[in-house]
């Protein structure tokens, strides 16, 4: 990224993050994944149990092969290779109440609200409720102007670019655009707008200065 960038991503996080805080939420900002990726290590609390979702940010960042070197920390899993379906929901339930979730927001307001939408259900949900504490990390690509604008982005961008990297056969695969489908393999069903929480601090938005994920 040049200076310009840089400065405007510096800018547009403060704002982001003053209005997290008006909603009893809390951000932070790392102008890179790599360092963006060592501070949600130094918030790992020892001997936790952390709830892994299907956050490529995350996964990008090469955020799980240095979790798995901390010492006494368990990682709940369900995309571990070879296991069953069956296995991977039971993983999921049990990742509700874990220590800490880390997973990422598919967009950021200005205004600092949280847009996300689920296929099955449990991101969203712990998002909510269950985990003690949410991290998601955010790449200022993720950052719109206000819900109409998330809403469209996950739509149009997020969701179908997300089902091309699953697989699954459904027409915005095809399109690369929502068409507002009914087929089975749909992984669009659940929205969850967040916007502020009861419990202070619990979600704690890693703002990142990198264009990262979906």
């Amino acid at each position: 990224m040049d200076s310009h960038q840089i400065q405007w991503g510096n800018t547009v996080a403060e704002k982001i993050i003053r209005n997290l805080e008006k909603r009893r939420m809390a951000g932070s900002y790392a102008p890179t994944s790599a360092q963006a990726r060592d501070q949600i290590m130094s918030m790992i609390p020892k001997g936790a149990v952390v709830f892994r979702c299907g956050s490529m940010t995350a996964a990008n960042m090469g955020l799980w092969e240095e979790m798995a070197r901390l010492p006494g920390i368990e990682i709940i899993d369900p995309y571990l290779p070879g296991i069953s379906p069956e296995q991977g929901l039971e993983l999921r339930r049990k990742g509700m109440t874990a220590d800490v979730m880390i997973a990422s927001s598919n967009a950021i307001t200005l205004d600092g609200k949280l847009v996300n939408l689920d296929g099955m259900g449990n991101r969203v949900a712990a998002m909510s409720f269950g985990p003690r504490k949410v991290i998601l990390v955010v790449g200022m690509n993720k950052v719109v102007a206000d819900v109409e604008s998330a809403i469209a982005r996950v739509k149009h961008y997020s969701a179908p670019v997300n089902a091309k990297r699953i697989g699954v056969d459904t027409p915005c695969v095809e399109t690369g655009l929502c068409s507002d489908c009914r087929s089975p393999q749909r992984i669009c069903n659940m929205w969850s707008i967040i916007e502020g929480h009861m419990i202070t601090d619990r979600i704690h938005v890693k703002l990142v200065g990198e264009n990262l994920g979906y």
